[in-house]
């Protein structure tokens, strides 16, 4: 029956896409596409746009509307819930186990030693959005530094850090004033 084959599908997404839903589509396109040949590549292709322009994670949103296509309304809640449940279980579990060993001096001492690690991380992808965003990547390899973005980016910082101004009206207001600057140059 396709509802319990879509719930199979999604378990694997759900238990082999580490690093995240755009790190999950060339699976989902396999299994999607290629395996059981459900739709076209361009219609998974046209899937992908949407589930990307959606809010909410992309691998979670492609097994609701591949579930829906293929099998209706049950299809989308089994699809969807196939997608979810290895990590929900993956994280009831860890919580289970961090509840009932966290009077451990080993489990605080290993926690203790991730949240470098996990600054590091967090700091190495905010720095490479930021290069991406204060270089005119129009002239790759060589991309020279865009001064409008530079100026943008210490004009929204400051603004957040001393004026602690909503984050989204920041956004919004360097993403008006960017366009119309952008538009004439």
């Amino acid at each position: 029956m396709i509802i319990w084959k879509l719930f199979l599908v999604f378990i694997q997404v759900g238990t082999f896409s580490i690093g995240g839903g755009l790190a999950a589509i060339p699976l989902i396109q396999d299994l999607i596409v290629t395996q059981n040949q459900w739709m076209s590549l361009k219609e998974f292709t046209d899937l992908i746009t949407i589930a990307q322009m959606t809010p909410g994670p992309i691998a979670v949103n492609s097994a609701t509307f591949i579930g829906l296509r293929m099998a209706g309304l049950p299809g989308a809640i089994l699809a969807t819930l196939g997608c979810i449940l290895p990590s929900l279980i993956i994280i009831m579990t860890l919580a289970y186990l961090y509840k009932r060993f966290r009077q451990l001096g080993v489990l605080d001492a290993l926690l203790n030693g991730l949240k470098p690690a996990i600054v590091a991380f967090i700091t190495s992808a905010g720095l490479t959005i930021l290069d991406a965003s204060l270089t005119d990547t129009r002239y790759l390899p060589q991309a020279p530094l865009d001064w409008i973005a530079c100026i943008l980016f210490i004009a929204a910082f400051i603004i957040l850090r001393k004026w602690k101004l909503d984050p989204i009206m920041v956004m919004v207001g360097t993403g008006i004033i960017g366009g119309i600057i952008y538009l004439f140059i």
